[in-house]
């Protein structure tokens, strides 16, 4: 995929969550604590054909092109698109196998804290809705570390930039992301890292 189609998708993707109310302008609380001119909820994406497959198109391209066949993230986030991706990676000929990360280990059964198809030392890409400080990514993101697997990538749909992204990057964990929010507190389509990732 050329980095203008991938733009002209995270547009429609735009349009599509201010359609589906996942976008909206007021003032809101965070859940990291604090308080935000915007509200996005990414679940209306993920539990929206359109938007699963919009996001699957991208995601699923960018996965190829870094070689990762393991697709997941926390629940509750990651678990409605999971499905969504893996289905559009097999349609294009690549193996790509799903996961999520429960918030705390089972007390019963194999008492699993990582749930899916992971092998030890997996290549995987860990995602979650919005990036605001990173601490459920984080959270997960230890999680597979324990496992132990490798995380390759890190994906969601909105950075808020807050610092979440540089937490992770920091952790030697590339960052893509199809939304950010800007310096006026307004929700755009990141063109630059669209380019950056779609050459």
């Amino acid at each position: 995929m050329h980095h203008t189609e991938a733009i002209a998708l995270a547009n429609r993707l735009h349009e599509r969550s201010v359609e589906l109310g996942a976008l909206a302008y007021g003032e809101f609380t965070l859940t990291a604590g604090g308080t935000t001119n915007y509200y996005f909820d990414g679940r209306l994406l993920t539990t929206d054909g359109e938007g699963v497959e919009i996001l699957s198109a991208l995601f699923v391209d960018v996965l190829m092109r870094r070689d990762i066949h393991h697709f997941g993230g926390p629940a509750v986030a990651a678990v409605p698109i999971i499905g969504g991706v893996v289905l559009a990676a097999r349609q294009k000929q690549h193996d790509l196998q799903g996961y999520f990360v429960r918030s705390e280990k089972k007390s019963y059964g194999m008492g699993k804290l990582v749930e899916g198809h992971i092998q030890p030392n997996d290549t995987v890409a860990l995602w979650d809705d919005t990036i605001s400080t990173g601490g459920s990514m984080v959270s997960s993101l230890d999680a597979l570390i324990d496992h132990p697997a490798k995380v390759g990538i890190a994906l969601c749909i909105l950075d808020r930039r807050e610092g979440g992204a540089e937490r992770i990057t920091d952790r030697s964990v590339p960052v893509f992301n199809v939304f950010a929010s800007n310096s006026e507190g307004r929700v755009e389509v990141d063109e630059e890292t669209l380019r950056q990732w779609f050459e």
